[in-house]
């Protein structure tokens, strides 16, 4: 009969690209999300209540619809790079050397 990873057998070769891929997958949702719910609720669905706040002369729902979308899509590359590179190190498959200079 044969053993399961259950039983104790060590896991496959591909299972940690499996797991890995899921890793990315998983952030990458988040972080559209994200991106979806900052310029949609800000500058659609709580427009109204937003509007009644003014940031640098604009109301705020605008504001977060036309500067917010960006500035929230920048910070989100930002932290994908990190937690990308975080990933990588975890994995095994940086692009960095012992030094932590790229290769």
């Amino acid at each position: 009969m044969a053993r399961t990873e259950d039983e104790g057998q060590a896991p496959s070769e591909g299972d940690w690209r499996r797991e890995y891929w899921r890793r990315n997958l998983r952030l990458m949702l988040t972080l559209l999300c994200v991106w979806f719910i900052v310029p949609f609720g800000g500058g659609v669905l709580f427009v109204e209540q937003l509007n009644q706040v003014s940031f640098g002369g604009y109301p705020l729902g605008f504001w977060i619809a036309q500067q917010g979308s960006i500035y929230t899509f920048l910070v989100l590359i930002l932290i994908y790079a990190v937690r990308m590179d975080r990933l990588d190190d975890k994995f095994g498959v940086s692009e960095r050397d012992e030094e932590g200079q790229r290769r």
